[in-house]
């Protein structure tokens, strides 16, 4: 049903504009409102690993952003006060690409082949409300003004107006965890690889972007004191070196480098129960947000809107077809989201349970390396492009 159907996207992120470019290369016309004044993400780094570079492939920007990516190798987990080895990943054995991606230019790949494709852009329009209807959606937005569209995707992240149209929405949990955001310059000659320093009730990641010059670095702490949801409240850097100031020499040195940094609660979102509701519908972080402790966020989102534009244009009734996309995405979301949460333990691990959990793992990666990846097969070694209903 998707040739010469007018869509709505709601929400101009990785989802929404990913979704936008999905639906117009199987001919829709699309529009995505966007409330900021310009597309852009955050000055930050993602992981897209090879689930998510399937859709990306298929979507025809897999080599653009390869050209702007650095190839990831392995996934180190280390012990965050000594520096030592406590496993290596070797994602690079896996079928297809690992990258790591600063979000802006995985934003700008998207929205340069969604343009490309005849999906008109409008920033500026931020909207305040949905009613879902039998044949229209109406947008209401904050200037007053209101649309209606015959069909609308919302998009639009962990705060979505889209989900509060669809139904009552369960309240979010502080996880008792925060996170610190920051980039800085990469030391000379940084390998290719995401290493994960684990400590008593903290962890923190880091990775190289753009030609290895720049390092994403990603802080958790657990403590008692509340914090805000969202990605844009500045914080001191003295607090996230104060965090982090028993852990090994080269974390030091890099938090030494923080100029900027941001600071944002964890909070614990369960899984929509419903998805959609008439000609609306919702995807990614709006019907299911994760914890960041997985590097599947962006994916979970690039596969949702592959899978409900394939789900549209199989389908004659919108209905039907918003349906069949969360059938198919909603048990594999509950699953990843699970997956995040239980790293986010065995990383944090304290006492003596900590060091024998750590050996362990450099047993078992020791006597079977291809282990630890392998039960991740369901996850990585998944293809929604050659699943989709």
């Amino acid at each position: 049903m998707l040739i010469g159907q007018d869509i709505t996207v709601i929400g101009g992120g990785i989802g929404g504009v990913a979704a936008a470019l999905a639906c117009a290369r199987r001919g829709a016309r699309v529009m995505v409102l966007e409330r900021a004044d310009t597309l852009r993400e955050l000055g930050a780094g993602v992981q897209i690993s090879p689930n998510g570079m399937a859709v990306l492939d298929a979507l025809g920007v897999g080599d653009a952003l390869r050209a702007r990516s650095v190839p990831g190798q392995a996934v180190r987990l280390m012990d965050g006060r000594s520096g030592a080895d406590v496993l290596r990943l070797d994602i690079a054995a896996l079928p297809g690409d690992w990258l790591f991606v600063h979000r802006a230019d995985l934003l700008a790949v998207l929205t340069d082949a969604a343009v490309a494709c005849g999906v008109e852009l409008r920033t500026g329009q931020p909207v305040a409300s949905v009613e879902p209807g039998d044949d229209r959606v109406t947008l209401h937005l904050w200037d007053g003004t209101t649309r209606t569209t015959p069909l609308a995707i919302g998009a639009d992240g962990v705060r979505s107006v889209v989900r509060a149209g669809l139904g009552p929405v369960t309240a979010t949990r502080f996880t008792g965890q925060v996170a610190w955001r920051a980039l800085v310059p990469a030391p000379r000659g940084t390998p290719p690889e995401a290493r994960v320093y684990m400590g008593p009730g903290r962890h923190l990641v880091a990775y190289p972007l753009r030609d290895g010059r720049v390092m994403n670095v990603v802080a958790v702490q657990e403590r008692k004191e509340w914090a805000a949801e969202g990605w844009t409240q500045p914080d001191d850097p003295a607090n996230l070196r104060s965090a982090f100031a028993d852990f090994a020499a080269p974390v030091r040195a890099l938090l030494d480098d923080v100029q900027d940094v941001f600071l944002w609660g964890l909070f614990r979102h369960p899984v929509a129960t419903q998805w959609h509701a008439s000609r609306l519908v919702a995807l990614g972080d709006a019907v299911h947000p994760t914890l960041p402790f997985l590097a599947q966020g962006a994916c979970m989102a690039l596969e949702d809107a592959w899978v409900l534009a394939a789900s549209l244009a199989h389908h004659d009734r919108a209905e039907d077809a918003f349906a069949a996309y969360q059938l198919a995405r909603r048990s594999r979301c509950m699953r990843i989201v699970a997956a995040a949460n239980g790293n986010a333990r065995a990383y944090h691990l304290r006492g003596p349970v900590r060091g024998l959990a750590h050996a362990a793992l450099r047993l078992g990666g020791t006597l079977a390396p291809d282990a630890p990846l392998k039960r991740f097969d369901w996850l990585y070694r998944h293809d929604v492009t050659q699943t989709a209903p």
